[in-house]
C-alpha cells in the first residue's frame, strides 16, 4: 500500500481546501465544497472565504445569508456551522441523534427525568407562532411548567438539538452585531428536512463521507468521525468502500480517498495563508500533525487565528484595536527573510480587506 508523507497529505489538504491556490467560485459553492464552515464566532466565515477565493465580496456572502440560501445552525460537533440550505435539510436528521446526545452528556444532572418526545412538542408548539428566540427565552418559557428543570439547560436541549433550528440573521452578516435568535430549520427556508428512511439505509451517510473525502482526503475514519462528531458511520464508509483508493499515513494509519482528487506533488509550493479561528482545514481531523505540530495542537482550540507559511500552522495572528487596526502577527518558529515578507504582504491584504481598504498595516511582532 503507498504510504504518502505528512507533507504529501499537506498539499491534498491545502488543493481541495483552495489554500493552494484561490479558487474562482461562487462563495455558495465554495460553502458547498467545504461541507460548510465552522461559524460560532460568526465573522470568521468571512476571513476563511476571503483567504480561499480569488475574488471574495463579503455582501455576496451576506446576501446568501438574508436570502435563505445557507443558513447557520448546530450540526457537525455540535458547533454551529455555516452551510448551504440544501445541505441543512439533507444533513440535519442524520445528526439528530449526536446533537441529544452532546446536550445530554453536559446537562445530565439538570436534565434528569424529563421527556424529550414531550419537550420536542412543547418546543414545537411554541415556535409554531413564527415569533424568533433566544435559547434563554425558550428555556425560561418550557420552565414555566418545568420548575424542576434548569431552563438554560431547557433551552439549549430545545433549539440545539430537540428541534432543527437555524440562527436568524442579522447574527453573521458582514459586520453586524446581534444576539441569537432561532426559528425551525422548516419555517425559515419553507422546505422539509429530509428524513431517514425507514429501511434503515443511510444515504446521508454515505453522501457525508463522500463530500469529507472530497474536501478533506485523504483521511483515516477516526477523522471523519472527529469532523463530523458522529459515531455510526462505518457502514456508510463500508458502503462505499468500493468506490474508494486506499493509502497509508507515515504513522501506519490506513486512509480513504476518492480515486480521481487532487494529490499534488508533495513539492507544490503553498502560499501564506492567513486562517480564522476554529478553521476545519485544521479541526476537520483526528490527526492534524498534516497542518499543525502536535506542540501548537491547543491553538486550534482555544480560538486562535492562525497563519500558514509552506503549509502548516507557523503564526498566530490578531488585530490591532483602536485607530490602526493593524493586522499583528506572532511567530511560532523562526521564518526566512523570504518568508517574514511574503507573510507580511499576505497581512497588509488581509488589513486592507477588513477594513475596507482605509488601512493596509501588518507588523510581525
Amino acid at each position: 500500500m503507498v504510504v504518502l508523507s505528512t507533507r504529501a497529505l499537506n498539499r491534498a489538504t491545502l488543493a481541495r481546501q483552495s489554500l493552494l491556490e484561490r479558487a474562482a467560485v461562487p462563495a455558495l459553492d465554495a460553502v458547498a465544497h467545504l461541507c460548510g464552515l465552522q461559524a460560532q464566532e460568526p465573522q470568521e466565515p468571512f476571513v476563511g472565504l476571503w483567504s480561499r477565493l480569488s475574488a471574495f465580496d463579503p455582501a455576496e456572502l451576506s446576501g446568501l445569508l438574508t436570502g435563505r440560501q445557507v443558513v447557520r445552525m448546530p450540526l457537525m460537533r455540535r458547533t454551529v456551522h455555516l452551510v448551504t440550505a440544501d445541505d441543512a435539510l439533507a444533513w440535519r436528521a442524520r445528526h439528530d441523534a449526536m446533537l441529544r446526545q452532546k446536550v445530554l452528556a453536559v446537562y445530565r444532572r439538570e436534565l434528569d427525568g424529563i421527556d424529550l418526545e414531550e419537550l420536542r412538542a412543547a418546543t414545537v408548539a411554541i415556535m409554531a407562532d413564527g415569533v424568533p428566540r433566544s435559547m434563554g427565552e425558550m428555556g425560561r418559557t418550557l420552565a414555566e411548567h418545568r420548575p424542576e428543570a434548569d431552563a438554560r439547560a431547557l433551552g439549549e436541549l430545545a433549539m440545539a438539538a430537540l428541534v432543527p433550528a437555524v440562527q436568524l440573521p442579522p447574527r453573521g452578516v458582514w459586520r453586524t452585531k446581534a444576539g441569537v435568535r432561532y426559528a425551525t430549520l422548516e419555517s425559515w427556508l419553507g422546505r422539509k428536512i429530509e428524513p431517514l428512511p425507514a429501511d434503515g439505509s443511510d444515504p446521508a451517510g454515505r453522501e457525508l463521507v463522500r463530500r469529507y473525502l472530497a474536501a478533506y482526503g485523504p483521511a483515516a475514519t477516526a477523522d471523519l468521525r472527529a469532523w463530523a462528531g458522529l459515531a455510526g458511520l462505518p457502514a456508510a464508509v463500508a458502503a462505499v468502500r468500493d468506490e474508494l483508493v486506499t493509502f497509508k499515513d507515515e504513522r501506519g494509519r490506513v486512509l480513504l480517498d476518492l480515486p480521481d482528487a487532487p494529490r499534488p506533488d508533495p513539492d507544490t509550493p503553498a502560499p501564506v495563508r492567513f486562517l480564522p479561528a476554529f478553521d476545519n482545514a485544521i479541526l476537520g481531523y483526528h490527526d492534524r500533525t498534516r497542518i499543525i505540530d502536535d506542540e501548537h495542537r491547543n491553538l486550534s482550540v482555544a480560538g486562535a487565528r492562525v497563519v500558514l507559511v509552506d503549509g502548516r500552522v507557523s503564526a498566530t495572528w490578531t488585530v490591532e484595536r483602536g485607530p490602526s487596526g493593524a493586522v499583528v502577527i506572532a511567530p511560532l518558529r523562526d521564518l526566512t527573510r523570504a518568508e517574514r515578507a511574503e507573510l507580511a504582504e499576505e497581512g497588509q491584504a488581509l488589513a486592507a480587506f477588513l477594513s475596507d481598504g482605509e488601512t493596509d498595516e501588518a507588523r510581525i511582532a
